[in-house]
C-alpha cells in the first residue's frame, strides 16, 4: 500500500501545479497518482483541507474525495457519506476567501454525492435532499455567500439532468428515478427561487441606480444560469439527440404554469427586462431563457393564455428589433437569433397572425434577416436559426385558414434576395483577401440550400427572374474573360468561377424545393429557362476539362444535376412541356430521352477527365448509382451510346480513376462496378458467352497479376483494384443467374489467386480488406441468390474456399506483431470483417454444415478453431464490439 503524510502531499501538489520544471512535474504527477490507492486517503484528504496552506493541495485534496466517492460509493458508509456532506456544506460556509476552481470543485464533490445518495436514508431521513434548506442558509449571508448558494443548485440540477461520470455507480432505471424525484420534488421551487432573487437583484439595482460591481455581476451570471438550467431539465426523462435540440418542445410539468402566466410571477417579462438592462456580457444569458420559455409545450396553456403568452413574447421581440438593443454583440445576436426560430418551431403561422402587432413584427424580422444575410461574415450557425425560421413560415403556408394576412407574399421575396446577392457579393472579397471560401464547409451549404430550397419557392415567379438576371450577367462576364485569353484577369475568371458555382448551387435548390411544396404549370416553364441555362454552361465548361477545370464549379453542377434527377427522373416519368424545348436546344432527338441523356453525357465527361477529383469522382458516381437503382430509368440508360461507351470501354485509357493508385480512386472502383453490374443485368439474360466478354477486362487483368512476381508493388495496385471491382459486380448481382456467372468466373481458376494474395501482403491492410470485403458480398445471401439445388455442391464450395481465406489470413494475424496506435487498421479491422463474413455465412442458410462431419472435412472445423484463437487475440475492451 502507498502511504503519504500530508506534509509530503503538500510539496508534491506545490510541485505539480507550480513547477516551471517538467520532469519534476513528471515525477510528482505519478507520485499523486497512486495516492488515491491509500488506505487512509479520506482521512489525509481531510486533513490537507483542515490545513489550507495551498489553494492547489485544496484542489488535488477535493480531486481526490470526488474520485472516491464517484467510484466507491457502495463501500463508504452511511455515516461516512453524511459526514462528507456536511464538512463539504460546512466548509464553503466558514471559508469566504476560497479560490473560485476550490469552490467548484468542492460543489462538484458535494452535488456527485448528492445525486448518489439522493434515495438512500440516513436515521429514517432522506438526509440527501435536505440540501435547498442547506443551501438557504447561503442564501441569507453576504453576495459571496449568496453565488456559493446559487452555484450549489445550479450545478446540482446539471448534475440531476445526466447521467455523467457520477452516476456510473447508478443502472440507468435508478437514475431515471432519482431526476423524476428531484423533478417532483424540487426543480420548480428552485426555478421559482432563482425567479425571485433576479427581481429582487433587479429592484435593488433600478433602486440604487449604481453601475453592477463584480460581485452583483457574478450572482446575475449565476442566477441567470439557474434558471436557464431549470428551463433546459429533460422534463420526460428522455434527452433528445443535441443535434435536435433546436426544435425540441420544454415539456414542463402543469403546475408550473403559474410562473409564465400570474402577474405577479411574470418570469417571461422578468427576462426581457433583464435583457435591456444588463450588460452585454450577461444578456445573453437572459436571452437564452427566453428561448427556453419560448418552446415552452403549447398543451400547457388554453387557446386564449397560448394568445396572450404568444402576444407578450412578440411584442418583447419587436421591441428589441426595434431598438436593435445589444444586437451587436454576437452572443446577444445569436441567441436572439434562436428565440425568433423557436416562435415558429412552437407555435403556429395561423396563431402567429393574430398576434395584436404581427405586421410591424413581420416586417421588422424581415428587415433583420436581410440586414443578417448582407453580412455575410456573420456566423453560418446564427444565420440557420434565421433561415429555419423563414422555412418553416413558408412551409406552412398551405395549412393557414386564418383570414388575417401573413404578409410573407411581400417579404419573402426580399429575404430571397438577400440571401442569393449575399453569396454573389462575397466572392470577390473572399478571392482578392484569399479568405475562406464558405463554399468549401459542404455540410454548411448543404444546410443553407436546403433551407432556402423552401424560402425560394414563395413568390417563385420573382426568384426565377432573379436568377435568370443574374446568371445571365455572370456567365455573359465569364464568357467575355474566355474568349480573351490574352487579356483575361485570373482573378476576375476565379471571381466569375465562384459567383457561378454559387448559382448553380441555388438554382439546383430551387428545383429540389419542388419536393416539398405546391407546383404549378407555369413553373415548369419557369424551370426551363433556368435548367436551359446551367446546361449550356455545363457544355461550355466541359469543353474545357481536358486543359482545366474549375472543382467547386464541377461540384455545383453535380449537385444540380441530382436535384433536377430527382424531379424529372423518376421511376414514373411524366413527358413535361419543358422537354421538347430542352431537346430542341440540347440537340437530342428523344423529347423522353433529354435529361438522361444529358446527365449521361455530364457523368461519362466527369469520369473521363476528373477522376483525380476525389469528391467530384464520388458525386458523379453517386448520381450513377441513383439512375441504375430506377428500373425505367436503367431500361432507357442501357439505349444510349454514352452508356454504352462506359461499359465497352472500362480501361484506364478511358477512364483515368481505373489506373490511379490512390486509396480514394480504388474505392470509388466499386461503386462503378456496382452501376455497370446493374445495367449489364438489365438484359443479360443467361448470355454466358456476353458475360464473359463483359468480364475481359478484369480477365485479362488477374492474368497479368498471375505472369507478375509475388509480391510486387504493381501486382499489389492490380489486385486491390480488382478485389474492388469484383466486389462492385457482387453487390450488383442481386439475381440467381448473374451470380452464379460470377461464382464460375472465380471459382477455381482465381480464388487461389486471392488467397494467396491475403497470406503474401497479410501485413497491409489495404489489400487484405478489399479482398476479405470481396467475398463478404460473395457469401451474403442477397435477395436468395445463394439458394442452390439440392445436388449442388456450390455452397460446400464458397464455404471451403471462405474457410481458406480466413484460416489463412488468422494465421498471418496470430503472429503479427501490431502497435496498440495501429490495432485497429493494421488487425482489429480486418478480424471484425472476417466475423462479418461468418455471420452472413450462418444466416444465409445455404450450406449444409452436416456434409463436412460427414466426409470427415476439416473446413468447419479449421474455421472455428482459426475464430476463438481470433477472439482471444482481441483487446479486452474491444471484444464486445467486434466479436
Amino acid at each position: 500500500m502507498i502511504t503519504m503524510e500530508p506534509e509530503l502531499l503538500e510539496i508534491l501538489c506545490k510541485q505539480f501545479y507550480e513547477s516551471q520544471d517538467a520532469q519534476l512535474r513528471v515525477e510528482a504527477e505519478k507520485a499523486l497518482y497512486h495516492f488515491q490507492d491509500d488506505p487512509e486517503a479520506l482521512s489525509k484528504c481531510q486533513t490537507l483541507l483542515d490545513r489550507a496552506n495551498s489553494s492547489f493541495s485544496q484542489l488535488f485534496a477535493t480531486t481526490i474525495l470526488t474520485k472516491l466517492v464517484t467510484k466507491n460509493i457502495q463501500v463508504l458508509r452511511m455515516q461516512q457519506r453524511v459526514d462528507i456532506r456536511n464538512y463539504v456544506l460546512n466548509y464553503l460556509a466558514t471559508r469566504p476567501n476560497l479560490q473560485p476552481f476550490v469552490i467548484q470543485a468542492l460543489i462538484s464533490l458535494l452535488v456527485k454525492i448528492t445525486k448518489l445518495c439522493w434515495i438512500d436514508m440516513y436515521e429514517q431521513e432522506y438526509v440527501f435532499q435536505n440540501i435547498l434548506q442547506d443551501v438557504k442558509e447561503f442564501l441569507g449571508g453576504s453576495v459571496d455567500h449568496c453565488v456559493i448558494g446559487v452555484q450549489i443548485l445550479s450545478q446540482l440540477t446539471v448534475e440531476m439532468n445526466q447521467q455523467s461520470e457520477s452516476a456510473c455507480n447508478l443502472t440507468f432505471p435508478k437514475h431515471l428515478r432519482i431526476t423524476s424525484l428531484y423533478r417532483d420534488k424540487m426543480l420548480y421551487e428552485i426555478f421559482i427561487l432563482a425567479c425571485t432573487l433576479l427581481s429582487q437583484a433587479k429592484d435593488s439595482v433600478c433602486k440604487n441606480l449604481n453601475c453592477l460591481d463584480e460581485a452583483q455581476q457574478g450572482l446575475f451570471t449565476h442566477l441567470l444560469e439557474l434558471a436557464r438550467n431549470c428551463l433546459s431539465y429533460d422534463f420526460v426523462g428522455a434527452t433528445a439527440d443535441e443535434s435536435s435540440d433546436d426544435i425540441a418542445t420544454v415539456q414542463i410539468p402543469t403546475n408550473w404554469r403559474p410562473a409564465f402566466l400570474d402577474s405577479e410571477s411574470d418570469s417571461l417579462k422578468l427576462f426581457f427586462d433583464l435583457y435591456h438592462m444588463l450588460p452585454t456580457r450577461l444578456s445573453s444569458l437572459a436571452l437564452s431563457c427566453l428561448a427556453q420559455i419560448t418552446s415552452i409545450r403549447r398543451s400547457i396553456f388554453s387557446n386564449s393564455e397560448r394568445i396572450k403568452f404568444l402576444t407578450k413574447l412578440v411584442k418583447g421581440a419587436t421591441d428589441i428589433l426595434k431598438t436593435s438593443h445589444g444586437l451587436s454583440d454576437p452572443d446577444n445576436y445569436h441567441e436572439f437569433c434562436r428565440l425568433l426560430a423557436r416562435l415558429k418551431s412552437n407555435y403556429q403561422l395561423s396563431e402567429l397572425v393574430i398576434v395584436e402587432n404581427y405586421p410591424e413584427a413581420i416586417q421588422l424580422i424581415a428587415k433583420f434577416t436581410v440586414q443578417s444575410l448582407q453580412m455575410w461574415q456573420s456566423a453560418p450557425n446564427s444565420i440557420h436559426y434565421l433561415l429555419s425560421l423563414w422555412q418553416r413560415l413558408i412551409a406552412s403556408l398551405p395549412y393557414v385558414k386564418s383570414p388575417e394576412p401573413h404578409y410573407l407574399e411581400t417579404y419573402t421575396p426580399e429575404v430571397t434576395k438577400a440571401f442569393i446577392t449575399s453569396k454573389l457579393d462575397a466572392v470577390p472579397v473572399i478571392v482578392r483577401e484569399g479568405l475562406e471560401d464558405p463554399v468549401d464547409d459542404t455540410d454548411m451549404v448543404q444546410q443553407q440550400l436546403e433551407q432556402f430550397a423552401t424560402i425560394g419557392r414563395c413568390e417563385y415567379d420573382k426568384t426565377c427572374a432573379l436568377l435568370v438576371q443574374l446568371f445571365d450577367q455572370t456567365a455573359n462576364r465569364y464568357q467575355e474573360i474566355l474568349s480573351s485569353p490574352s487579356t483575361a484577369n485570373h482573378i476576375d475568371l476565379q471571381i466569375c468561377e465562384g459567383q457561378l458555382t454559387w448559382l448553380v448551387y441555388i438554382i439546383g435548390a430551387s428545383i429540389g424545393g419542388r419536393i416539398a411544396t405546391p407546383s404549378f404549370d407555369d413553373h415548369d416553364v419557369l424551370e426551363c429557362d433556368i435548367i436551359i441555362r446551367v446546361l449550356q454552361l455545363m457544355t461550355l465548361t466541359d469543353s474545357r476539362l481536358p486543359q482545366c477545370g474549375c472543382e467547386k464549379l464541377e461540384l455545383a453542377f453535380m449537385y444540380f444535376l441530382a436535384h433536377v434527377r430527382k424531379i424529372y427522373i423518376t421511376e414514373h416519368m411524366q413527358k413535361l412541356k419543358m422537354f421538347p424545348r430542352l431537346s430542341e436546344i440540347l440537340g437530342v432527338s428523344d423529347d423522353d430521352m433529354t435529361m438522361l441523356t444529358v446527365t449521361s453525357r455530364k457523368i461519362i465527361t466527369n469520369l473521363k477527365y476528373l477522376g483525380n477529383s476525389e469528391m467530384v469522382l464520388r458525386k458523379t458516381l453517386a448520381l450513377l448509382n441513383d439512375l441504375t437503382l430506377i428500373c425505367s430509368s436503367v431500361r432507357k440508360l442501357i439505349k444510349l451510346d454514352e452508356i454504352q461507351f462506359m461499359l465497352n470501354n472500362r480501361t484506364r485509357e478511358h477512364f483515368s480513376f481505373l489506373g490511379s493508385g490512390t486509396v480514394a480512386a480504388t474505392r470509388c472502383r466499386s461503386m462503378f462496378y456496382t452501376c455497370l453490374g446493374r445495367l449489364l443485368m438489365m438484359d443479360l439474360g443467361e448470355d454466358v458467352e456476353r458475360f464473359n466478354t463483359f468480364m475481359m477486362p478484369l480477365t485479362k487483368t488477374i492474368e497479368n497479376i498471375i505472369m507478375m512476381n509475388f509480391p510486387s508493388e504493381e501486382a499489389k495496385k492490380e489486385l486491390i483494384g480488382l478485389s474492388r471491382d469484383l466486389r462492385g459486380l457482387a453487390l450488383a448481382f442481386n439475381a440467381k443467374m448473374p451470380y452464379m456467372m460470377l461464382f464460375d468466373w472465380i471459382y477455381p481458376d482465381y480464388s487461389p489467386i486471392l488467397i494467396r494474395a491475403v497470406q503474401m501482403w497479410a501485413h497491409d491492410p489495404t489489400v487484405t480488406t478489399p479482398v476479405l470485403k470481396l467475398f463478404t458480398e460473395l457469401v451474403y445471401n442477397r435477395s436468395q441468390r445463394l439458394l442452390f439445388d439440392v445436388s449442388s455442391p456450390n455452397g460446400i464450395l464458397l464455404f471451403r474456399e471462405t474457410s481458406k481465406l480466413i484460416c489463412c489470413y488468422g494465421e498471418s494475424m496470430l503472429s503479427l506483431n501490431v502497435p496498440k496506435e495501429q490495432m485497429y487498421p493494421m488487425k482489429l479491422k480486418g478480424i471484425s470483417v472476417c466475423f462479418q463474413m461468418l455471420k452472413q455465412i450462418l444466416s444465409g442458410n445455404y450450406v449444409n454444415f452436416g456434409v463436412f462431419k460427414l466426409y470427415g472435412d476439416n473446413a468447419l472445423d479449421n474455421v472455428l478453431n482459426m475464430t476463438a484463437k481470433l477472439i482471444l487475440t482481441i483487446p479486452h475492451e474491444d471484444i464486445l464490439t467486434n466479436s
